[in-house]
């Protein structure tokens, strides 16, 4: 029996579903794109967050160090050194549902409110610089192989081995997150990342692709795989805790903020897609800028209210600020905002943790939970003559020049999805090596055999050492694990017992 064709939920066939619609392999998201709208909108109908649901929050503050921002943007948090702004962020698992463990194996979320006179802007980031895979068409997917078998309802890990197996991509992550920093000693003591490329904007219309740094001042700590699996019985809040009980005594959380910087005439001609999310850019070529520090002092006085209704939207930055191509930037943009919808209601940005501490004057009226007069009997529709809200031009988007054919791009025609794991590994001390490896082993030793053989190879193209040091741990030779003419894997001789 032939393999059964892929549909749409209204029965179309599908061709491609693998690559989201963009304008050029590198160009934006395309509004046309059904397939990845109709993946993200049902994804994200679920009660509560199917991802980052396990969560800490604490306010504080953002002071600007570097006065030389104005060279890159106009926004005005940055507008000079000493600017303060107040922020609120939230820490979370990605995987963890509510009460789980916050000591598990997985990234971390580091979500951050900046509250600015000019507006929210919300940077929603992990603790890793990179991410599993580079195409939003992908990610309900991916999500699905770190929840629960549909028939077991268990934790499988042959299906999110088999997943990684089919996307050399997720090397890079994976690599990340079965390291040290897979398991860090709670919130304090990990650095976040915007991940994502953004873009800053100056008042000459100059525009600068940037990757977001927060650098812990507490300095990196993680726990072993060992400590992580005992504290999930004996302390399984260990996270929550430690954030709370420091901000508590007054031993205030800080992060250094940095940035790395590209002019935008560089973008297009650089070594790699500098939008690709399963990549970071090299420092020596885009060295941190220091921004200013970010100060965590004050704890929420009701958990619920604040933290577990706190919401972040990729798509709220401020005047100065923009996006970039990042395919799985572009799909974000759609995809939080629809999960808020759903969760909380269309009123979400009302709620005190989510309203921003400036005026805002919009046309949006009723709904559920509209407990803000509704606004009264101003008019809901513009343009009018009735003295309403109007736009101003000067807070126009910068207009961009996009070419190339709208299709269904094949984001793995670049397939060196090796080099940066593979530096990544050699970066590594032994015993940081050595831990990986038994990491990985330890999730990998019930996985199918040809799942293992597949991901071995992945591990071997990156670093020789890193294939060999798995494959002995699974009771394979290295040398006994080949490629076929077809570019399968074959297995020669079984290596060692099992």
């Amino acid at each position: 029996m032939g393999k059964k064709q892929l549909t749409t939920a209204a029965g179309r066939p599908e061709g491609d579903n693998q690559n989201s619609l963009t304008v050029g392999s590198r160009g934006p998201v395309v509004f046309e794109d059904f397939l990845l709208f109709e993946e993200m909108a049902h994804f994200n109908r679920i009660p509560e967050r199917d991802v980052h649901a396990n969560g800490s929050g604490a306010y504080g503050y953002f002071v600007c160090t570097n006065p030389d921002m104005p060279r890159y943007t106009s926004a005005r948090l940055f507008s000079h050194r000493g600017k303060r702004t107040p922020v609120f962020v939230r820490f979370s698992t990605v995987d963890g549902k509510k009460g789980s463990a916050d000591t598990e194996r997985d990234p971390r979320g580091f979500a951050i409110k900046f509250y600015t006179e000019e507006g929210n802007w919300d940077m929603v980031g992990n603790n890793t610089p990179v991410f599993f895979i580079r195409d939003p068409l992908k990610f309900s997917d991916f999500i699905h192989t770190q929840k629960r078998d549909p028939k077991t309802n268990l934790k499988s890990p042959a299906m999110i081995w088999d997943f990684w197996s089919l996307s050399p991509e997720s090397l890079h992550q994976v690599t990340i997150l079965f390291s040290d920093r897979g398991t860090p000693n709670g919130y304090r003591h990990m650095d976040g990342f915007s991940s994502h490329t953004f873009s800053l904007i100056n008042r000459q219309n100059e525009l600068f692709y940037v990757k977001w740094h927060f650098k812990t001042m507490q300095g990196i700590r993680n726990l072993t795989r060992e400590q992580a699996d005992a504290m999930r019985g004996t302390d399984p809040h260990y996270a929550q805790r430690n954030l709370f009980e420091a901000i508590q005594k007054g031993d205030f959380p800080k992060w250094r903020v940095c940035v790395q910087i590209m002019p935008e005439k560089e973008a297009g001609v650089f070594y790699f897609n500098p939008f690709d999310l399963t990549k970071v850019w090299p420092h020596k070529d885009y060295p941190l800028v220091e921004v200013g520090e970010l100060v965590l002092d004050r704890n929420p006085e009701n958990y619920f209210a604040e933290v577990e209704q706190a919401v972040f939207d990729p798509k709220n930055i401020v005047p100065g600020m923009g996006y970039s191509p990042d395919k799985m930037l572009q799909g974000r943009l759609f995809s939080y905002p629809g999960a808020h919808r759903y969760r909380l209601g269309v009123n979400y940005d009302a709620l005190p943790v989510n309203r921003p501490q400036c005026r805002t004057h919009t046309y949006h009226r009723d709904g559920a939970l509209r407990f803000d007069g509704n606004p009264g009997p101003a008019p809901n529709d513009e343009p009018n003559s009735l003295n309403g809200p109007v736009e101003n031009a000067s807070f126009r988007e910068r207009p961009r020049t996009i070419s190339g054919a709208i299709d269904r791009h094949n984001h793995r025609l670049d397939d060196d999805y090796y080099t940066q794991p593979g530096k990544l590994f050699r970066l590594m001390k032994p015993d940081e090596r050595e831990r990986l490896i038994g990491n990985i082993i330890a999730s990998m030793k019930n996985v199918p055999d040809h799942i293992q053989e597949r991901q071995i190879l992945h591990f071997k193209k990156a670093d020789f050492a890193y294939g060999a040091g798995v494959a002995e741990g699974l009771g394979w030779e290295i040398k006994d694990i080949i490629i076929s003419e077809r570019g399968k894997p074959v297995r020669i001789r079984h290596g060692g017992s099992r």
